[in-house]
């Protein structure tokens, strides 16, 4: 009888091992690759698994169930029936959350995933007509601030993840273009990047990429998602994903834009016409300003100054202008009336075109994706054309076949970019803190030029600039400077994966990127003839006048002589970058337990980086343009150069190396409860020697609830309330800082002696050696929720973080030693605290129609809470300084007291507003001061404290519209000079603001209005220090705005062609046509800024405003 119990037993058993049924697949995301973490459930049962790293799962199914239902965050339910092999290709839901995190070493499961991090896709988040990647960026993440300082071709937007973080380092994000960081070609700071100087050309890293070759983005935000890149990733990083080929998909796509700019319009700018303008002179002329006497040999002349040499022609028997009231009224009642539009002068009527072709093809073993673009720009104003050319591609194959337990591939990708461009002759900005006044020398920027230029001017006409001839035209054709950017990347890995769960792999990069500029100052040009003005042609006047001659100090008798008596001057910069980088890593994922409820992910590895800077500067003078090129050059120059210990070459290096270790572990149960570790080490060879400032562990700990998947959710909250996902993370990250003085820093001058024979080299010390430098840290704590309702047509985010960032590098002060008073050291902390929120939201949905909208909103606020450094008042009025208890950038005034009776400025000069300096004791404003600046006003901060953007897209059948609006708060700016005029050398060349009519003009006026009057040339003599005055008026609480603005970004309409049109032809797969608006209105500004852009800095040089523009974009699929 118990023989026949154990049959019977046995039988029962395996019938119902006989009944289920063991299920093994693949489940891939549409791009092809595994679906990571996809949850895999028995139909009607609760038996279930999640695919690994590779979208592979086994299941043993009960008997009786005969469907699969497969579901995976992002892409749409999928339910199959059950076979012993299944292969499932999913489908994007764009009203699912997406589901793998890219960070650029390593995919996540977001389900796995503990940090702040934002993906946008690529085709939702690129401009139309926007060349540069990084400016689509604006708006769409939160916490994510991108200032467009500049709009020129290749230079950097200032983007800030979450704020500064650093107090005098550049704070920008570090990008990673598919796992590879991209280091910039010149390292410039924050503030750099709105100077205008030719270096900004080059301030891009990422110019160089083809907008359509981008897969996503991955924005991370908090320590948590940064950890991994430790010491490089304090002010965030963004992670660029390209596109790859597609198993069983060959297609060839081409993309055509056409865009078209507006030409700007004094009626958006609050700039004198013509006849106010005049008015302004006629008030210059009868104060003395414009006589005869002090034009004839004037450094600079506009209508007046033509008008005399017009009269001194005609006494000479040439064809000129009488001397007579009825001549000369005649004369100016014709430049009254001129009203010139310098926009239409200078900005073209052109089209820039941009094309790009791809292909991408793939089978069950090899991919491949390769992609040519071509954008041509003829120049939104002139000397601004533009000629770029991309390629890439990238290949992957499958060493082992799909059948193999094991899995082997190999993948290449390579990328270059060509660039060809010009811009307007520029030279560097010079700041005066005496006086407090920054000047540019020779700019012809041409919108600094149609803003700043009067109107009343004749553009065919030439005037005065520099002690010399001038016209805008002319000199534009004979001082540019031509630019050529070479940037190549090539890129290696292998994927190894022996067994099931664990991937071995290797990447190595190499990147080279080379720029050269070249500056023609031709023998024509306003620039080369200023160093021959007064000798060429002769003017004793002028000679006697102008700084561009050459005294010789051997002789005190010896009368200006030119060192460039032919020829001009050749310029040439060259920055060089190789950079090279090698990573092995491991990573073992696996699905615990009997039904894999338990899921480990352990990630290793090691990188080594280095990267080599090279920049070439040398200055050719004589070099004759008109004459083949031969240089002609003059010995008294090189003397010149000796006994101002000035160069005419240099050549300089710089070498980083990082080598780092790392390591992360996660784990989930259910993908319920997750907890997350992080560690890093990571030296540097910018750091001092010792092993504790060179070397730096960061690390991260983190957790995250999904509430969600918790089993009374569903059956609790249905489809009313479909995710919930709460996190937190604590982290330490870092940075290396601005300061490179780890060891002594000498540098190489020749010291000035009375005479050339008695020259010799010498070294001085420039900086003293720290050998406790080390990097710049960061403390953050990061809470979040994610949550999703009704069916996930309705999600929100929200993070709250707070950062205590300390041992930021500042200036402190020293005992002297070695002759240095003051170095840079590890010796200064700030603190900051934000929020952010996004709102998405699917408002109506039907079968041919769609309306979704996304409302995203962050805010980010700094305190310097340590700083030893003291900022002179020039710095503080600029928001270039640094005070401790105030936040980065903040900017401050000079308290402005009203007018005196004969409209002189005064000004409070004491925190209690008891103390007024007017006429008499203007000199007590000193702008050097860094001790006395109690008295100055606190106005706010030059960062803007709230960012975000909110957007409307509405789709009906293949029309589809976007309405997409960015805005910006809480900052503010120092607005242009009020009138360029108010100097102690006025000129009827500048252009003035119409805010000047309102200015002091009698007695009484004083009462009425703030603006100062115009000085006559007695007062300017008579008082002391009154240039200080209206200089302090510039920098004072009455010349501030509010940086907020909502501005239109983006208006869209695109329409694709239905597919059915395509069916049974195997040419065209595809059509879409679009037609763009960007940055067409800017609906809500400061009224007191008349006109200008608040994201702008006008400062000349290269820099240009984002311009309105329209695009035409066409796309066709093969």
């Amino acid at each position: 009888m118990k023989k026949i119990y154990c049959l019977l037993v046995a039988m029962t058993f395996a019938l119902c091992a006989a009944a289920q049924t063991k299920v093994v697949g693949t489940v891939l995301e549409d791009t092809g690759v595994g679906a990571i973490g996809a949850s895999v459930v028995a139909e009607g049962t609760t038996v279930g698994t999640v695919t690994d790293f590779d979208g592979f799962f086994e299941l043993t199914v009960p008997a009786g169930v005969k469907n699969l239902v497969i579901s995976y965050v992002g892409y749409k339910t999928v339910t199959t029936p059950v076979k012993s092999e299944i292969k499932v290709t999913l489908q994007s839901d764009a009203e699912q959350l997406e589901e793998v995190v890219v960070t650029g070493m390593v995919k996540q499961d977001k389900r796995l995933f503990t940090g702040a991090a934002t993906k946008l896709e690529a085709d939702e988040t690129m401009l139309s007509g926007v060349a540069d990647i990084s400016r689509s960026l604006e708006g769409r993440a939160a916490g994510v601030s991108v200032q467009n300082v500049s709009g020129t071709f290749g230079t950097a937007p200032k983007i800030r993840v979450r704020g500064a973080t650093s107090i005098y380092g550049a704070s920008k994000p570090l990008w990673v273009v598919d796992g590879v960081i991209l280091e910039d070609a010149v390292e410039l700071s924050a503030d750099d990047l709105s100077s205008g100087d030719a270096t900004t050309l080059i301030a891009s890293a990422i110019s160089g990429i083809n907008s359509e070759d981008i897969e996503s983005f991955q924005i991370l935000k908090d320590g948590s998602a940064t950890s991994i890149y430790g010491a490089r990733a304090m002010a965030g990083v963004i992670v660029v994903t390209t596109k790859k080929g597609k198993a069983g998909q060959s297609k060839l796509n081409y993309t055509g834009e056409v865009t078209y700019r507006m030409v700007p319009s004094y009626d958006d700018y609050n700039i004198c016409n013509s006849q106010e303008q005049m008015g302004i002179y006629q008030e210059f002329e009868r104060k003395g300003w414009l006589e005869y006497s002090s034009l004839y040999a004037a450094k600079n002349s506009g209508v007046y100054g033509r008008m005399y040499a017009l009269i001194d022609a005609a006494k000479g028997g040439n064809v000129g202008l009488p001397n007579t009231p009825e001549a000369k009224n005649a004369y100016l009642r014709a430049a009254e009336f001129r009203n010139t539009d310098w926009f239409a002068e200078l900005f073209n009527q052109t089209v820039m075109h941009n094309h790009s072709v791809s292909f991408s093809t793939g089978s069950e073993r090899a991919r491949v994706y390769a992609s040519l673009s071509a954008m041509q720009d003829p120049g939104w104003y002139k000397a601004s054309e533009v000629a770029r050319f991309t390629g890439m591609m990238n290949a992957s194959y499958d060493v082992l076949p799909a059948t193999s337990k094991q899995k082997l591939s190999v993948g290449i990708a390579t990328m270059g970019s060509y660039r060809k461009q010009q811009a307007p002759g520029t030279i560097s900005a010079s700041t005066d803190p005496i006086n407090g006044t920054v000047s540019r020398e020779f700019d012809i920027n041409p919108f600094s030029y149609a803003m700043n230029t009067s109107r009343a001017m004749d553009p065919e006409e030439t005037y005065r600039r520099n002690y010399c001839d001038f016209n805008i035209n002319d000199e534009l054709a004979n001082n540019y400077i031509d630019i050529k950017v070479t940037d190549l990347k090539f890129q290696g890995d292998i994927n190894w994966k022996p067994v099931r769960g664990l991937e071995i792999a290797a990447l190595a990069a190499i990147r080279y990127y080379s720029s050269r500029q070249e500056h023609n100052i031709k023998d024509d040009s306003n620039q080369a003839r200023a160093y021959r003005a007064g000798i060429d042609p002769e003017n004793a006047t002028i000679r006697d006048s102008n700084p561009y001659l050459y005294s010789d100090p051997d002789n005190p008798l010896a009368l200006p002589e030119t060192v460039l008596p032919k020829g001009g001057i050749y310029d040439l910069t060259e920055y060089s970058l190789t950079s090279m980088d090698l990573r092995a890593t491991v990573a073992y994922n696996a699905d615990l337990g009997k039904t894999g409820d338990h899921i480990l992910n352990l990630f290793a590895g090691s990188e080594l980086n280095s990267t080599d800077r090279q920049a070439i500067w040398f200055r050719g003078w004589g070099y004759q343009y008109n004459n083949g090129g031969i240089p002609y050059v003059d010995y008294r120059l090189f003397k010149q150069s000796q006994e101002e210990g000035t160069d005419y070459y240099s050549n300089s290096f710089q070498y980083l190396r990082n080598l780092a270790f790392f390591g992360m572990a996660t784990y989930s149960y259910k993908g319920r409860y997750t907890i997350n570790g992080t560690l890093r080490y990571e030296g540097s060879n910018m750091l001092g020697k010792s092993r504790q400032a060179r070397w730096l562990p960061t690390w991260n700990v983190s957790g995250s609830w999904n509430a969600h998947e918790e089993n009374w959710w569903a059956p609790t909250f249905g489809k009313a309330w479909t995710y919930a996902s709460l996190k937190a993370s604590y982290s330490l990250t870092a940075d290396r800082g601005p300061a490179s003085n780890s060891l002594a820093v000498f540098q190489s001058f020749t010291p000035w002696r009375p005479s050339t024979s008695a020259n010799e080299s010498a070294i001085i010390l420039a900086a003293l050696e720290n050998s406790e430098l080390t990097y710049e840290k960061k403390n953050e704590l990061n809470i979040g929720v994610a949550l999703g309702f009704v069916d996930n047509r309705i999600n929100v985010e929200f993070d709250w973080y707070r950062r205590n960032n300390f041992d930021l590098i500042g200036y402190t002060q020293t005992m002297g030693v070695g002759g240095v008073t003051t170095k840079l050291a590890n010796d200064a902390t700030m603190e900051s605290t934000g929020c952010e929120f996004t709102i998405s939201t699917t408002n109506i949905k039907t079968k041919d129609f769609k309306w979704t909208t996304d409302w995203i909103f962050g805010w980010a606020e700094n305190t310097i809470t340590k700083l030893d450094s003291r900022s002179q008042v020039y710095s503080l009025v600029n928001g270039v300084g640094r005070t401790e208890g105030r936040p980065i950038g903040a900017l401050y005034s000079i308290p402005f007291a009203g007018l005196t009776e004969e409209g002189l400025p005064t000004f409070f000069i004491d925190a209690e507003h008891t103390q007024v300096v007017g006429p008499g004791n203007y000199a007590a404003i000193y702008f050097q001061e860094y001790e006395n600046i109690d008295y100055l006003k606190y106005e706010g901060t030059i960062d803007p404290k709230i960012t975000g953007s909110f957007g409307n897209t509405f789709s009906w059948k293949g029309l589809k519209l976007n309405v997409f609006f960015t805005y910006s708060f809480g900052n503010v700016l120092r607005l242009d000079n009020l009138c360029p005029v108010y100097s102690s050398d006025y000129s009827d060349l500048t252009a003035s603001m119409k805010e000047m009519k309102n200015r002091w003009m009698v007695p009484g006026d004083e009462n009425v209005t703030t603006i100062p009057s115009i000085p006559t040339v007695r007062q300017m003599r008579e008082i002391d220090a009154l240039n200080n005055a209206y200089s302090a008026y510039n920098y004072s609480t009455e010349r501030v705005a509010k940086g907020d603005f909502i501005r239109l970004k983006e208006l869209s309409l695109a329409y694709d062609l239905p597919k059915k049109y395509f069916e049974g032809q195997n040419a065209v797969s595809s059509f879409g046509v679009k037609l763009s608006a960007t940055n067409l209105w800017l609906a809500y500004a400061d009224k007191k800024l008349n006109g200008r852009d608040p994201e702008y800095y006008n400062t000349g040089g290269v820099s240009s405003p984002v311009p309105r523009q329209f695009t035409l974009t066409v796309k066709l699929g093969f």
